[in-house]
């Protein structure tokens, strides 16, 4: 179960520098009334580390990823790459970037996102502002944990358009729609592309040992499909 603390806002920067020790692999450290300079001061201590941290108007998570997480997140990231690939679609792949806007109190490191439309637009950049910035066009979330700070209203507020969503069984396409997400039978991103699609080639993983078998397999799907121009 998640630990919930409840701590006064910071004084100062120099009481929000210290950093927990390493989270263990099914750990979560809530935090409420956290404050954005608290929030701040983590993203710059925790770098690298493979913890994830979602910040939605003072509540606080971190988080660090499951072996199965990171499988499925790969194993996602390679039918993404190879789907536009084999489509000549442009593709830019910003990994788990931090989005943040400070003027919404919401932040967040999706599980990988992408641009497609603006692709190009994106190249070579290496800081963002969403201000002025686009938003990915799709985010991926592995939810074989469940949050303790929802991620959806925090997507909401930054705009992005799709999420791509794992729950363990299959994959879901949601639509931001009126500040909320709705799902979709089909991809916002690729609107010929049914999540039961790649909920079947996602799920070969428990029975096949290589990834590039399976990856073998979608793109012989792909090529058979008459989507390649």
């Amino acid at each position: 179960m998640p630990q919930t603390l409840t701590r006064p806002k910071p004084r100062s920067t120099a009481k929000a520098t210290a950093i927990p020790a390493v989270l263990d692999n099914i750990q979560h450290i809530v935090l409420e009334d956290a404050s954005w300079e608290l929030y701040e001061n983590l993203l710059k201590n925790v770098g690298d580390r493979p913890i994830r941290i979602n910040y939605d108007q003072g509540r606080l998570e971190m988080m660090s990823p499951l072996p199965e997480h990171e499988h499925v997140k790969s194993l996602i990231h390679d039918l993404v790459r190879m789907l536009t690939l084999e489509l000549d679609i442009p593709m830019k792949c910003l990994g788990s970037t931090t989005f943040r806007r400070q003027d919404k109190l919401k932040g967040l490191e999706p599980d990988d996102c992408y641009y497609f439309k603006n692709a190009r637009r994106m190249r070579g950049r290496k800081r963002l502002n969403l201000k002025s910035d686009p938003v990915p066009e799709l985010v991926v979330e592995i939810d074989v944990t469940r949050p303790s700070v929802p991620r959806e209203p925090i997507y909401a507020g930054l705009g992005v358009p799709e999420i791509w969503r794992w729950n363990g069984r299959q994959l879901e396409c949601l639509e931001l729609a009126t500040g909320k997400y709705r799902t979709r039978t089909t991809s916002l991103a690729f609107p010929f592309l049914n999540p039961a699609d790649l909920t079947r080639f996602i799920r070969l993983r428990a029975t096949e040992d290589d990834d590039n078998e399976i990856l073998r397999k979608f793109r012989d799907w792909i090529r058979a499909s008459g989507w390649s121009k």
